[in-house]
């Protein structure tokens, strides 16, 4: 299974943009992946997802579409986040995950990463 690996997470203040990173080690991205987040007492919510390798799809929910944006590069192995105005309601931890493309579903994933903090102050 592989290993994934997020970073890029900080202190960041409202207004600023941030470039979240999905490192994978132990063998190629292969599947759909996408990024969840989780907010001190919420539950983990669905942000972004794209489609295995081969495919560039892209789906986000309603909520997420304009300010956060999914992409791959396969060479490196890497699957990005790029947030846009970020918002103190952004302040989450951000897990990358491997798992069935097209869905929004946490269930769903079986393979996460351990995530990585992003804060937002005014």
């Amino acid at each position: 299974q592989v290993q994934l690996v997020e970073s890029g997470g900080g202190l960041v203040q409202a207004g600023d943009s941030l470039r979240l990173t999905c490192a994978a080690s132990g063998r190629a991205f292969m599947y759909a992946m996408a990024w969840f987040r989780q907010a001190p007492g919420k539950e983990r919510e669905f942000v972004a997802g794209i489609s295995g390798t081969g495919g560039d799809d892209t789906y986000y929910t309603d909520s997420m579409k304009n300010r956060f944006t999914i992409s791959r590069d396969n060479a490196k192995n890497l699957i990005y986040l790029q947030i846009n105005s970020l918002k103190l309601e952004d302040t989450a931890v951000y897990y990358c995950a491997e798992g069935p493309a097209g869905s929004i579903f946490e269930p769903e994933y079986d393979n996460w990463g351990q995530g990585t903090q992003v804060t937002v102050s005014s």
